[in-house]
Parts: structure tokens; C-alpha cells; sequence
């Protein structure tokens, strides 16, 4: 698969955050912001996640069509099955 610059900006950005985080920790910050800043952290990865089995999905399901395939419904099966392990 081929990760555009979106996904590894959306990477580089919860990069960013887990640093924040840790620096916030190495500061004291108090215990609410810091949770707040990993939920954050979290709903972000979450979503990546979402774009990258959804992109996956998108080009296995093309690929699928050309070479005359028709698994169409394993990849979602898959694709499902993938969401549900990152949780």
C-alpha cells in the first residue's frame, strides 16, 4: 500500500502530540489536562486508523475489480475485522 503525505502528516502530528504529552508529564501539568491531551492523543490515532483501512480497502477492492476477482466481500470482512482489532 501507498501512504500519501496526508497519512504520515496525520502520523507526524500525533508524534507531535505524544511529545506534548510527555513533556507535560516531565513538567507536573496537572492530571486532567494531561488525560484530556491522550484522549486527544487517541481519538487521533483512532481515526488514522480509519483513513488507512479505508484507503487499503479502497485500493484492494479496485484491484480486485480489474483482475476480475470478485472478492469484494472478503475485503470488507477483512477490512471490518481490522477495525475491530484496533480497538
Amino acid at each position: 500500500m501507498d501512504y500519501d503525505r496526508k497519512m504520515k502528516n496525520r502520523v507526524s502530528r500525533i508524534e507531535g502530540q505524544l511529545r506534548g504529552i510527555l513533556r507535560m508529564m516531565e513538567e507536573g501539568q496537572d492530571c486532567r489536562d494531561v488525560i484530556t491531551q491522550l484522549s486527544a492523543a487517541r481519538s487521533a490515532i483512532d481515526r488514522t486508523i480509519g483513513v488507512v483501512v479505508s484507503s487499503n480497502l479502497i485500493e484492494c477492492v479496485k484491484e480486485a475489480e480489474q483482475s476480475g476477482e470478485g472478492q469484494t466481500e472478503e475485503l470488507v470482512k477483512e477490512a471490518v475485522n481490522l477495525l475491530v482489532k484496533s480497538r
